[in-house]
């Protein structure tokens, strides 16, 4: 039977609205993606800064990320959730209000608890952009095109990334560091503007469920206690230290009791039982822990080791940026044509050697031996992101993208939250043996030597956990490749 012109022009415009409707999402869900990312490169760029601006240590400024991390890690989850039950773009629009009012008031902070107490609240904001972004652009795009909607996305975060070391560097040199966060009010308030008037509402995927709210304070418990005690451990009290990361091993079990047991949980255990999903997630994990722990450590390297200006360490931290952003919507589109799993386990070969040459800078560092290091690692970077995302992405139910989304960003955070103190506490720790645990030693004024040998241990250490990531995942993959031919 033959469609009328009135058939065909009116399947027409429902195509055209339907084309418009996803650009308009990239571009909204875009702007929050970028903030996020133009955040987090910029403040580990003014962490060095900080320390000598407050008067603080290596492990009290760690909480200006730490308190950012924890609430997103805390929070991204349930938000997650009230995305598959509520409107996903009235979330984010309040998620992108309290982002921009807590940037605002950062740039204000006192002193450094101040900052780390407004850096939390900024971080709740960021779990609403963090946990529903991916979930809106999945639904925005055909399965076809997913590959090319996420590389999009992840292009963007490479954008910001790579504008928010040079930008922040200029900042903080004309102005100081709290210029680095009223940058973002701003850009801020244009995203509320364009989401609120542009990006289309969401698909609610089911009926409203009880929150776990039980679930989400043991959770906070578990993360709380864990954080504390690797920060304790850096400054010496190792029996409280040990204390709280026992109590938080307890609260884990607890966390993971409750949640197997109850109807509506903060996290639906359930989902893990795709194998490609949670593979997934742990290399997410993995590849975030490597990823916070260099971004942490390089601008201290910069400022204290090789004495640069907080300029040029900025514009050295756009080089590894640029190749992320290049490198991710080509990684898009050849995960879409060559597979996910081929693509990224690329992605964390070229990181892990990235470390390694890495683990070799010293005090001769040159802008040419800093590049040749460096282009592996975000090459890397940019190769693994998007194929990662769209592989648990694509293992995830229909009616639990929401879920998956909050967990896909949760083990992001979860990675960079757990390689901020941990790679600190290991730079730290080796640091401090080199010179002898001599007392009052700090990353601001350790032995050249000793900062050296703490380079060279730490981003080892962190090449050598890419590669065994990399080869224990291939060879799963492998196994379940093979499953088939075999039955």
């Amino acid at each position: 039977m033959s469609t009328t012109p009135a058939e065909n022009s009116n399947e027409l415009r429902q195509e055209e609205n339907k084309t418009s409707k996803k650009w308009w999402t990239i571009v909204g869900i875009g702007i929050g993606v970028f903030i996020l990312a133009v955040d987090v490169y910029i403040v580990n760029l003014a962490l060095p800064v900080m320390v000598e601006s407050f008067h603080t240590s290596f492990s009290t400024i760690q909480w200006v990320v730490l308190s950012y991390l924890m609430a997103i890690a805390i929070f991204v989850i349930l938000v997650s959730k009230l995305g598959d039950i509520w409107n996903k773009k009235r979330l984010y629009i309040i998620g992108l209000t309290i982002f921009t009012i807590s940037s605002l008031l950062c740039g204000m902070a006192p002193n450094v608890w101040f900052l780390i107490a407004f850096r939390g609240l900024q971080g709740v904001g960021a779990a609403f952009l963090s946990g529903l972004g991916t979930a809106m652009i999945v639904e925005a795009f055909p399965a076809a095109e997913r590959g090319l909607g996420l590389g999009i996305r992840s292009g963007i975060y490479g954008m910001g990334i790579t504008l928010g070391p040079m930008v922040g560097g200029l900042l903080m040199s004309v102005g100081g560091w709290p210029l680095i966060f009223w940058v973002n009010v701003p850009i801020g308030i244009v995203a509320i503007l364009i989401v609120a008037c542009f990006v289309p509402n969401s698909a609610i995927s089911g009926n409203p469920e009880n929150l776990d709210i039980i679930g989400t304070l043991i959770l906070t418990i578990v993360l709380t206690s864990f954080i504390l005690g690797l920060t304790l451990l850096q400054k010496g009290n190792s029996h409280i230290a040990i204390n709280m990361l026992g109590f938080s091993v307890l609260s884990l079990i607890c966390f993971l009791w409750l949640e197997s047991r109850i109807e509506a949980p903060m996290i639906d255990l359930k989902i893990f039982q795709s194998v490609e999903f949670s593979l997934g997630l742990t290399l997410r994990f993995i590849a975030n822990f490597a990823i916070a722990g260099v971004i942490f450590i390089l601008p201290f390297l910069f400022i204290f080791l090789e004495h640069y200006s907080t300029q040029k360490s900025g514009f050295l931290m756009v080089v590894p940026s640029l190749l992320i952003v290049t490198t991710a919507p080509i990684s898009g589109i050849l995960s879409d044509r060559f597979g996910t799993q081929l693509i990224s386990l690329m992605g964390l070969l070229f990181m892990a050697i990235g470390c390694f040459l890495i683990s070799r800078f010293d005090t001769e560092l040159t802008v040419i031996k800093y590049i040749l290091g460096i282009i592996p690692y975000g090459v890397g970077v940019g190769m693994f992101n998007s194929p990662n995302n769209s592989s648990i992405m694509g293992a995830a139910p229909k009616e639990r993208l929401g879920i998956a989304s909050g967990l896909l960003s949760f083990s992001r955070i979860l990675g960079q939250m757990l390689g901020v103190p941990i790679v600190g506490a290991l730079f730290f720790f080796t640091t401090s043996f080199n010179a002898n645990f001599a007392p009052n030693i700090d990353i601001s004024n350790a032995p050249v030597q000793a900062l050296l040998f703490a380079t060279h241990t730490t981003f080892l250490v962190l090449g050598v956990l890419l590669m065994v990531s990399t080869m224990f995942a291939a060879l799963f993959w492998w196994i379940e490749n093979k499953k088939p031919a075999l039955l």
